[in-house]
């Protein structure tokens, strides 16, 4: 009896996991990889940037960039965060909270602190320099408190670092702030893109001119020591551009991944063909079969998923006394999304058969459970038989770490002497001079020398 209670413990809770996946509105940190939400509203991203004057010159920058980016909505205007060392730094960070409660965005780039490099007064009144402990940790403080404020809106945040600056003391004081932010945005699982090293020469050290996007020599900051010309913001959005990317293609593959969101999301992204329900009833006109019943259904069609339905087992157990007892088990059947018996059950993609493979399971930090499907084609060596994934070639040599058997002639194939050496045949011998010719006492009559001319 127990045993039989484990197995319907185990089955319940296999089919409960695989039950109805939570929209994507409500699973923002479901996509284990990816950093962007794969499912934006009206499909688009809302980029904001962030900060002081830096900002300015990165937006027009990022606007150049990004200029052929249909997946971007980029506003032309830079929402002011700046002046954190200010006595009024506390009133700043209030509005600045406020706004983001009526704003929509996405993503956030910040980049701030290019006069932040004063002393501080804290709230007792007392005046702290940038060396000292207190600032550290003040400033850290305040940096903490903005980026909370967009993590608690779901805002993919991308915080980029001060640039060297002109003057050795500016750099130390930038470098500075840079560890703060760093380690802050490492606490907050922000995105910090660090630019420092980047703005600086061969030699580490600031310098006016360097190479832009193509590699040609030109002047990229300006004469105070601290801001970029425009190829200078350039290529400072080109570090923003990259980090970008790479996130939009990876929330771009989990649009693509089985309930990654919602039936009705996946319907939006995949929809129905309409020439396929024209063919089919063409076919149908023809006398030709329409889709055979037999099919995985859609997860869009009526009747596609399963509801549930719960049944009860009875059957007969010796019990404590030596006598039998009736026992009862109710086995709990819960609805099952259309998508997840298409995926399962699936026998069939486009019009030739493809074979059945085999399902993959992964549970998620949250508790969501991701289904796929791994297809193990069949082996030519094997005369159309099907390994299993543990025997497959590619498993053994790059999970398991064995060494194939080598192949006569192949590159791994180090024998010697190698079978297709053939030695060369033995020289044949010498044949024995022809006898002289006028009997056997007759002398060779000696060749004489042609005359010169």
């Amino acid at each position: 009896m127990m045993l039989m209670r484990g197995l319907c413990t185990g089955l319940l809770a296999a089919l409960v996991a695989a039950g109805p996946v939570v929209p994507a509105a409500a699973q923002t940190e479901a996509y284990g990889s990816s950093y962007l939400p794969p499912f934006p509203q009206n499909d688009t991203y809302r980029l904001q940037v962030i900060g002081d004057s830096l900002a300015e010159g990165l937006l027009e920058g990022l606007l150049q960039a990004l200029a052929g980016e249909n997946r971007l909505q980029i506003p032309r205007r830079v929402r002011s965060l700046s002046g954190l060392t200010r006595p009024e730094a506390e009133d700043s960070l209030r509005a600045f909270e406020e706004s983001l409660a009526t704003d929509s965005m996405h993503i956030a780039v910040v980049m701030l602190g290019a006069y932040d490099r004063t002393a501080m007064r804290l709230a007792n009144g007392r005046r702290v320099s940038i060396e000292s402990e207190e600032w550290r940790s003040e400033y850290a403080r305040r940096i903490d408190r903005a980026m909370k404020a967009l993590k608690r809106r779901n805002v993919a945040v991308y915080w980029v670092s001060l640039p060297i600056l002109r003057r050795a003391e500016w750099s130390a004081d930038a470098s500075a702030i840079n560890e703060i932010i760093r380690e802050r945005a490492g606490a907050n699982g922000i995105r910090f893109i660090d630019v420092f090293n980047e703005t600086a020469d061969e030699t580490g050290n600031y310098s006016a001119y360097g190479a832009d996007i193509a590699g040609k020599n030109r002047l990229l900051r300006e004469s105070d020591g601290i801001h970029f010309t425009p190829t200078g913001n350039r290529k400072l959005a080109f570090y923003v551009e990259r980090e970008l990317k790479r996130d939009l293609t990876q929330a771009s593959n989990e649009r693509a991944t089985p309930l990654a969101g919602s039936e009705s999301e996946q319907r939006r992204l995949v929809p129905a063909p309409a020439a396929a329900a024209a063919d089919a009833a063409k076919g149908t006109s023809e006398g030709k079969a329409p889709r055979q019943a037999g099919s995985a259904p859609r997860s869009g069609e009526p009747g596609g998923s399963t509801r549930a339905d719960n049944t009860k087992v009875s059957f007969r157990v010796p019990g404590a006394s030596g006598r039998e007892e009736q026992v009862t088990v109710e086995i709990l059947r819960p609805a099952i999304p259309a998508s997840v018996i298409a995926l399962v059950t699936r026998r069939e993609s486009g019009d030739r058969a493809t074979p059945v493979g085999e399902t993959v399971t992964e549970t998620l930090a949250n508790g969501v459970m991701v289904m796929g499907s791994l297809t193990v084609t069949a082996t030519p060596s094997l005369k159309g038989q099907r390994l299993p994934p543990t025997q497959m070639p590619f498993f053994r040599v790059l999970v398991k770490g064995e060494r194939q058997t080598p192949r006569p002639g192949r590159a791994d194939d180090f024998r010697w002497p190698r079978e297709d050496d053939v030695p060369p045949p033995p020289p044949e011998a010498a044949a024995a001079p022809p006898p002289p010719t006028g009997g056997p006492g007759a002398r060779a009559t000696p060749r004489t020398a042609a005359p010169r001319s």
